[in-house]
């Protein structure tokens, strides 16, 4: 096997990227010999609160009140205390951006096309975190997503989050069972779901699937219906609501709960190949930092870049893609097979819509039009 890199950036490619100017601040700041990937890796395993302090000070992570100490104790796993004291919200940091730029571009399988600016996507949020509130939700509550990777479950993820409440999704691909392995143990007080999905060309209604599942979840009290396949039909699902019904407009500012650090922000789940799923929660505050600095350092991530990542709801991908928001970047979101028409497709796509990153089947990252 040979030993010869692949690919290799040109200097200047190199010296302007977000880890290179991260290393150099540390090593000015710190007095280290060299700004060296591996020397500055060394001293991030070995200072690690200082490490974490200033990735949160170089991803500019917004927070009402400052945290007293990074860490209690760095070799308590787990229990160890991080950031005690500050408090955020996850949603409010991924909404910073409110201008006339693409948030969100969406391409479904059926020749369907839809983009949002991050001023539209501000005040649809606000709209429904508003009718979130008037239904009885609060911080704590489960939200669960039975959804295609589509803008209205990013837009309600964000509602639900700007609330305090604890989100968890899965594909509709999934059976009544794979879904009630994971949402039965998370109790969720509202549940959202599309009508159906596309897939290689042909339609599948999920309502029946729905009606199944809501059949053995008692907690649900509301049910948000999203008209995507043109069939919603709300008929034998009991308070059900179209989500466009949801976003009239309304004067009440978007007022973003401030919580701790480590207040619940999404539940995932294991594969389940080892009996049932088991729930896995994530803290907003830990979410927020992990994943600003694999998409700025590691991924190289900046504002205005276009950024694709093939997933569906019901992959921990989906939750990590969609952090890229708070960079003020585009993401492209894509529902229905990748190789359909053609197997080609997504790298037509990625040529039409000027990707600069994509996150492959494969879980490959390519690089997409680098500064060569």
């Amino acid at each position: 096997m040979s030993n010869k890199a692949l690919w290799t950036p040109r200097p200047e490619t190199k010296n302007n990227s977000n880890m290179q100017v991260f290393s150099s601040l540390v090593a000015r700041k710190y007095s280290l010999k060299s700004d060296d990937y591996s020397l500055i890796h060394k001293w991030s395993v070995e200072n690690t609160s200082a490490f974490w302090e200033e990735v949160w000070q170089f991803c500019g992570i917004r927070s009402s009140v400052d945290y007293d100490r990074v860490v209690d104790d760095p070799k308590k796993m787990p229990g160890a205390k991080w950031f005690g004291g500050a408090r955020l919200n996850f949603a409010e940091n991924l909404l910073q951006r409110r201008d006339n730029h693409i948030a969100l571009i969406f391409r479904g399988e059926d020749s369907i096309e839809h983009d949002i600016t991050y001023a539209q996507l501000f005040e649809q949020v606000k709209n429904l975190a508003a009718s979130f509130k008037k239904m009885g939700l609060v911080k704590g509550d489960r939200v669960a997503a039975f959804m295609p990777n589509m803008p209205e479950t990013v837009i309600a993820m964000l509602a639900a989050s700007s609330i305090g409440a604890i989100w968890s999704s899965t594909s509709p691909d999934f059976g009544i069972k794979g879904v009630l392995d994971r949402f039965s143990q998370i109790k969720p007080k509202l549940i959202i779901a599309a009508d159906g999905y596309f897939y290689k060309g042909k339609t599948f209604d999920s309502q029946d699937k729905l009606k199944g599942i809501l059949s053995s979840l008692p907690s649900v009290q509301n049910v948000i219906m999203v008209d995507y396949t043109g069939n919603v039909n709300l008929v034998g699902i009991e308070n059900a609501i179209r989500f466009n019904d949801l976003l009239k407009h309304t004067d009440e500012d978007l007022v973003f709960e401030q919580l701790p650090f480590d207040h619940p922000l999404y539940i995932m789940y294991s594969s389940g190949t080892t009996g049932l799923p088991k729930s896995i929660v994530h803290s907003a505050g830990g979410t927020l930092i992990q994943h600003l600095k694999e998409l700025k350092l590691h991924s190289n991530i900046d504002k205005d870049q276009t950024v694709f990542y093939f997933t569906t709801c019901g992959w921990m991908m989906w939750n990590w893609f969609v952090s890229s928001l708070a960079l003020g970047a585009t993401l492209v979101l894509y529902d229905g097979n990748p190789f359909y028409p053609s197997a080609d497709s997504l790298l037509k796509m990625a040529d039409d819509l000027n990707i600069d990153f994509l996150g492959q089947v494969q879980n490959i990252l390519l690089r997409l039009r680098p500064q060569v």
